[in-house]
C-alpha cells in the first residue's frame, strides 16, 4: 500500500454468571504487561481518562489499555497488507492467551464485535489512514469518500441480528426492526463529519491529531467500520479504503454523492441485500452494487499498483460479482453473508423465528475470538493461507513489529529501556527518555533510529 494504516478494537467481555466482570479487563492488561512483559506499562498520564497504569505500548509495535472499561488493542504501523492482517491476528492469540493462562477461559470470552445486545451499547473498531496534509479535501471528493464509506458495509459488514431499539434491560417489548442487518455500526452512525468519537459518532472523525508531522500528514480516523473475524473481510476493507485514498490523493475519485450518507448506509444495512435503490444528490437511485463497481473501475485505473493493490482488485471484484450472483461463493469471506447462512440454517434445523433470542446468543459466538468455540473455522475458505496475500509475514507479530515502519524503531528503543531503570514517556510518534532525551518519530515510513540519538549503547542495536 502507499499509506500507513492502523487498527483499534475495542472487545466485549462475555463472562458466566458470578464471574467478577468489571475486573477481568483490567486482570487480563496487568497480567500481559506486568506479568508476561510483553510491553512497558504507562508511568504518566496520557489524559483525564488514560491515568498511568493504565495500559502500555508493546513490543510488538501494538498497545494495550482500557477504554471505558473494555480491552483496546492497536496494532502497530502498518504499510502491508499482510502485516496489518497477521498484527490484528496477534492481538486476537495475546487476550486469549492471557485467558487460557490465567485459567478463565472457562469462565470468560472475548467477543470481538461492536454491539450488545441486552443494553444497546456499541464499542468499536476505529481504522487509522495515514495521508498527506495537502490532499485534496474538496467538497467533490469529501462527498464522494463520503458515500463510499457509507455503502462500503455491504462488501464487508459483520451482520447483526436485529435493530437498536429499547435495550432488553429495560424488559421493553418493542420488536425488533429488521430480523437482520448488514452492519453492526450503522444504527449508531448520526451524522457525516463531527470531532468527537462517543457521542453524534460520524462517518468520517474529524479530529485534527496526526500523530506524525503535522506539516506533512493527517490521520484519516474512522469510527462507521465492524470487527472483522474472517480474515477476507478484514483486509478487503483496510485495502478497499487505502484505494479509494488514493484516488482522492490523485483526484480521480468518482463524482458521486448521496442526498444523506448517513441515511443511506442506515437503508443499505436494513436491506440485508444488495439489490436496494439508494438515492444519489443529483436524484439518480442506483444499486450498491453499481456505486461500488464505479469506485472499483477507478481504482483498476490508477497507474501505480504493488502487490497489495492487485490483490485488493481481485478480492474487490470477486465481491462485487457475488453480490450480483451467487452469495454463496462469498461464505468463509465475507462477514455478514456468512454470518447470515450460518443463522438460516439454524433456524430452520431448530423451527424457530428470527426475533427468538436464542439467535443473539449465537450472533455474539459467532464473534468468539476463542477459536475452540467458535463454529466460523470449520467453513472453508476461513483461513489466513486462503487469503493468499502478498508478503505474508515471517515475523512472529506477538512479540515482533513490522520492520518497515517506525513501529520498529520504537521497539528497539522500549527492548533497551526494559534493561534499564530510567523515567520514560512512550507515544506513537515519540520516545522520551529521563528529562534529556527525546527521539522524534514523526516519520511513520522511518524505520531506522533517528540520527539525532547520542546515547552510545543504541549504536548497538541497530
Amino acid at each position: 500500500m502507499r499509506r500507513i494504516v492502523g487498527i483499534e478494537t475495542e472487545y466485549g467481555c462475555l463472562f458466566n454468571q458470578g464471574t467478577e466482570l468489571l475486573s477481568v479487563p483490567e486482570q487480563v492488561k496487568d497480567y500481559l504487561i506486568l506479568e508476561k512483559k510483553i510491553g512497558l506499562i504507562d508511568i504518566h498520564d496520557r489524559d483525564y481518562d488514560e491515568p498511568a497504569g493504565n495500559g502500555g505500548f508493546l513490543f510488538n509495535g501494538g498497545r494495550l489499555y482500557i477504554d471505558m472499561g473494555h480491552v483496546e488493542y492497536c496494532t502497530s504501523e502498518c504499510k502491508n497488507l499482510a502485516d496489518l492482517v497477521a498484527s490484528d491476528y496477534a492481538g486476537e492469540k495475546l487476550l486469549q492467551m492471557a485467558l487460557d493462562e490465567m485459567g478463565l477461559s472457562t469462565k470468560v470470552s472475548f467477543i470481538k464485535n461492536n454491539i450488545d445486545h441486552y443494553t444497546g451499547a456499541t464499542f468499536g473498531c476505529h481504522e487509522n489512514y495515514l495521508i498527506h496534509r495537502n490532499a485534496p479535501l474538496t467538497q467533490e471528493n469529501v462527498d464522494s469518500l463520503l458515500a463510499f464509506l457509507a455503502i462500503r458495509g455491504l462488501m464487508v459488514g459483520s451482520g447483526r441480528v436485529g435493530s437498536v431499539l429499547t435495550s432488553r434491560k429495560y424488559n421493553k417489548k418493542e420488536e425488533k426492526t429488521v430480523p437482520f442487518q448488514i452492519m453492526q455500526r450503522a444504527d449508531y452512525i448520526q451524522t457525516e463529519i463531527y470531532e468527537w468519537v462517543q457521542f453524534n459518532r460520524a462517518l468520517i472523525n474529524a479530529r485534527d491529531e496526526p500523530l506524525s508531522d503535522p506539516c506533512r500528514f493527517r490521520r484519516l480516523h474512522l469510527l462507521l467500520g465492524d470487527s472483522n473475524i474472517l480474515p477476507f473481510s478484514q483486509a478487503l476493507k483496510v485495502g478497499s479504503t487505502a484505494l479509494v485514498l488514493d484516488l482522492l490523493e490523485c483526484r480521480k475519485l468518482p463524482r458521486i454523492a448521496f442526498a444523506d450518507p448517513v441515511k443511506t448506509m442506515r437503508q443499505v444495512s436494513h436491506a440485508a441485500s444488495p439489490d436496494c435503490l439508494i438515492e444519489l444528490a443529483n436524484g439518480r437511485k442506483w444499486s450498491p452494487v453499481e456505486v461500488l463497481s464505479e469506485y472499483f473501475l477507478q481504482a483498476q485505473q490508477l497507474d501505480e499498483k504493488d502487490e497489495d493493490a492487485h490483490w485488493i482488485l481481485g478480492a474487490w471484484e470477486e465481491v462485487l460479482e457475488g453480490l450480483s450472483g451467487n452469495q454463496e461463493k462469498l461464505i468463509g469471506k465475507i462477514d455478514w453473508i456468512t454470518k447470515k447462512f450460518l443463522l438460516e440454517s439454524f433456524c430452520l434445523k431448530e423451527n424457530i423465528a428470527w426475533d427468538d433470542p436464542w439467535l443473539d446468543s449465537l450472533d455474539l459466538e459467532y464473534h468468539q475470538i476463542n477459536r475452540k468455540k467458535n463454529f466460523v473455522w470449520l467453513l472453508p475458505n476461513t483461513s489466513y493461507e486462503d487469503l493468499k496475500l502478498p508478503g505474508w509475514p515471517k515475523t512472529n507479530f506477538i512479540a515482533d513489529p513490522p520492520r518497515n515502519t517506525r513501529a520498529y524503531v520504537r521497539s528497539l528503543l522500549m527492548k533497551q529501556l526494559a534493561k534499564e531503570k530510567v523515567s520514560y514517556v512512550i507515544d506513537w510518534d515519540y520516545v522520551q527518555i529521563g528529562n534529556s532525551k527525546f527521539y522524534s518519530l514523526d516519520d511513520p515510513f522511518a524505520s531506522v533510529l533517528p540520527k539525532t540519538s547520542k546515547r552510545a549503547f543504541f549504536d548497538t542495536i541497530i
